[in-house]
């Protein structure tokens, strides 16, 4: 890090964001010389009001980081098995009995994503309609879909490759997870949430509300736009069901909360050690380990790390192996089927990173 406390570059980034079209973004950021927070934009599009620097966001992927914890605290628990075969847990489905709970929370079981299937030819396979497009998307907003429903659908379709062969990142992963979290608990998935990680953390902004359509306040505004009769249309959609996504994005959030997390995940406040080494193993492909991307760090050594979006909302997490610096962001921006605001979204996470965890640690 800066032997300086001058966040000028940070804030210079932020606004830069704003430029490229963010609505409003927030960042957190706990290292040496303690925690400094800043905002940008608005509230609210056409607004004057700053995002709420512990506003609630929607977390999107974020949200895996969390169910892997849970399915790995039920292992230490003695509940789970990690490389026990899913079926045993979850017969109804018929699933290859070759897929892990380990290949679940790793993307590595093949399964065919719920959401969406992007193929390296460029192709694209369709899943719920709630994922196809644009008005499709707006239409089915406060629709519940049942997760064994979601689980169903994928396993219409094709996998992927064969279990254990290959990495793919597929939401239709943390559905099962969470109906295994279900399962062998007894219990709602968002009730386990509460119990393992939620409460004993004290997280006081943090809810996974699986089909609940609205969001505590204070929070920014989350957009979609479409096009309809030619006309370009921009709905706030703030409010809207996550069922869709279900355990693989459906979390709430605040860049406070999610600091708390991860810094406490990884000090082995959540998990044993031997669990903890488990999940921050990456696999070959991505460098994904269980629940978390590991990649590398601008200044050397590694970053712990997940990022989601979800319809307008927005959240960055990442931190050092042993939680002495991390970055946490909520973003709220107009979301739409061809995900413009992508590229803007990727290259402010790389500045973001450079200045962080630039130096070496």
């Amino acid at each position: 890090m800066s032997t300086t406390h001058d966040r000028s570059e940070l804030q210079r980034i932020l606004q830069e964001m704003i430029d490229s079209g963010f609505v409003g973004v927030t960042l957190r950021v706990n290292d040496e010389h303690g925690e400094w927070t800043a905002t940008a934009g608005t509230a609210e599009l056409g607004g004057t009001q700053p995002p709420p620097i512990d506003g609630h966001v929607r977390i999107g992927s974020n949200t895996k980081t969390f169910t892997a914890t849970a399915v790995l605290q039920l292992v230490a628990e003695g509940r789970i098995a990690l490389d026990a075969p899913v079926a045993d847990y979850l017969p109804e489905f018929g699933l290859d009995p070759r897929i892990t709970v380990r290949m679940l929370l790793q993307h590595t079981s093949g399964l065919f994503n719920h959401t969406g299937e992007y193929y390296e030819d460029g192709t694209f396979a369709p899943g719920i309609p709630a994922t196809t497009a644009g008005r499709e998307w707006v239409d089915h907003r406060l629709h519940t879909y049942q997760p064994e429903d979601l689980v169903r659908l994928a396993l219409s379709k094709p996998a992927r490759f064969e279990p254990g062969t290959d990495w793919s990142y597929a939401n239709t992963n943390y559905v099962l997870a969470r109906l295994l979290i279900e399962r062998v608990t007894g219990r709602p998935v968002a009730e386990e949430m509460q119990r393992l990680i939620i409460d004993p953390l004290g997280l006081t902004g943090t809810l996974q509300p699986t089909t609940e359509t609205g969001i505590p306040a204070p929070h920014p505004h989350a957009y979609y736009r479409y096009e309809t009769d030619g006309q370009e249309i921009v709905l706030d959609v703030t409010e809207h069901n996550p069922s869709w996504i279900s355990s693989g994005g459906d979390m709430i959030s605040t860049s406070r909360d999610l600091h708390t997390f991860i810094t406490a995940l990884l000090a082995g406040k959540l998990l044993p050690a031997d669990l903890l080494a488990e999940m921050c193993t990456p696999e070959a492909k991505a460098g994904y380990g269980l629940g978390v991307f590991i990649q590398p760090a601008p200044g050397g050594g590694t970053l712990i790390t997940h990022n989601g979006g979800m319809a307008g909302h927005a959240a960055l997490m990442y931190a050092t192996p042993d939680g002495s610096t991390t970055l946490t962001a909520t973003l709220n921006y107009i979301d739409d089927a061809t995900l413009s605001m992508g590229a803007a979204f990727q290259q402010a996470n790389q500045q973001l990173i450079q200045a962080v965890f630039g130096q070496a640690q």
